[in-house]
């Protein structure tokens, strides 16, 4: 499992021409899975997006995380995290979890982040979307559960 985490002023999600999601001050997942990927997989995401210290102290310093500053997260489903494009010029997905399996673990870390309190908006799984983001630093992170 994958995601790539942004530090964010505000973001929000466009599908089927209507906002699905929208936050202020805090961060932007976007979450890919794969083929193995587990529950335990989400657990450890979850646990240390939330907990992961990336807003500024006095010192300008990373100092802390979402969970003690109370900040908002948008999470949106994105496959193409697994992308491989080693070979050609057409990446390839095959790395990517089949899309019962992706939804159900999606669901899974949403609940998961949830469970904080803190306000958790999502995109709309497996459909197009349109994503505002206004990255604050910018701060871009990329973080791995295969990497724990």
């Amino acid at each position: 499992m994958k995601a790539l985490v942004q530090r964010v002023t505000n973001a929000s999600v466009i599908a089927r021409n209507e906002v699905v999601g929208r936050i202020g001050p805090g961060i932007m997942v976007f979450l890919g899975i794969a083929k193995g990927d587990s529950q335990k997989d989400a657990c450890y995401l979850a646990d240390k997006i939330v907990n992961l210290r990336i807003f500024a102290n006095d010192a300008s310093k990373f100092a802390f995380s979402t969970l003690e500053t109370k900040r908002e997260i948008l999470i949106v489903s994105q496959f193409t995290l697994l992308a491989d494009s080693h070979k050609g010029r057409r990446p390839s997905f095959t790395e990517a979890a089949p899309p019962d399996k992706a939804r159900e673990l999606y669901d899974f870390f949403v609940d998961r982040i949830r469970t904080t309190g803190l306000k958790t908006e999502t995109g709309a799984f497996q459909e197009h979307m349109l994503v505002e983001i206004q990255n604050d630093g910018p701060v871009t992170l990329m973080l791995e559960s295969r990497n724990n």
